[in-house]
């Protein structure tokens, strides 16, 4: 700087030009004079740079068990969610996968406390998929329990034409318990791929899905911290 009295240099005193200013804080907005870090990018000061380091989410058994837990239970409410709406409005509608994936995943990462990465990921797919594979046999079973309704209404106000258009069959073999669960869960995991013997409604229904499970995906990954620094902020002497 050059006292314009004088023309003297004053070393003294600096300026400060527009662009070299002291950069803030991302974490508390406060100018940082000195060193600062640089956290994901973003100029952090040593401070808030050392907050952020202690309270960084840390993996752990713990926290990977709590995520499930969070997870399975968002994964049962969303299983509800779609077959309440689907029975009650006689309406399957597959963007409802979308809603659930974003359940599961937002809840997976409320049980761990912020902790991602790819077994919480693994694990947010897989719960989704199952919400919304299996929620295919109860809605299925409500479809046949109406049709069936509808077929016995019909014998009771008119058997003889029934017993005439209906051949006689043979009784369906018993299944166990077990049985029966066992298969009904193995066509609802296979629901998604049994419905392309409709190919418009089969594919459109499995790309949302697959949009559910990458939603699912996106919201449990890892978010690092990545930390660089120390950085000294030198402003510019104006001349």
């Amino acid at each position: 700087m050059t006292d314009r009295a004088s023309g003297v240099p004053q070393f003294s005193t600096a300026e400060y030009s527009a662009g070299s200013a002291a950069p803030s804080c991302k974490a508390c907005s406060r100018k940082i004079s000195g060193a600062f870090y640089r956290v994901n990018g973003a100029p952090t000061c040593a401070d808030c740079t050392e907050r952020l380091r202690r309270e960084a989410p840390q993996d752990s058994h713990a926290a990977f068990v709590r995520g499930v837990l969070f997870g399975a239970g968002a994964a049962v409410a969303g299983f509800a969610l779609y077959v309440a709406f689907a029975i009650a409005t006689g309406l399957v509608i597959g963007y409802v996968s979308l809603a659930v994936g974003y359940l599961v995943g937002k809840a997976i990462v409320l049980g761990s406390r912020g902790v991602g990465g790819r077994r919480y990921q693994i694990a947010a797919v897989l719960l989704t998929y199952m919400a919304v594979s299996v929620a295919a046999v109860p809605i299925s079973l409500s479809v046949h329990m109406k049709h069936r309704s509808a077929q016995q209404h019909a014998q009771a106000s008119d058997p003889a034409a029934t017993t005439a258009a209906s051949p006689a069959s043979a009784p369906p073999p018993k299944m166990s318990l077990p049985q029966v669960v066992g298969t009904l869960a193995v066509l609802g995991l296979a629901s998604p791929f049994l419905d392309l013997a409709n190919p418009m409604h089969g594919i459109i229904g499995l790309i949302i899905l697959l949009v559910g499970l990458r939603i699912a995906w996106q919201l449990t990954a890892a978010k690092p911290l990545e930390i660089s620094g120390p950085l000294e902020s030198a402003p510019a002497v104006s001349r």
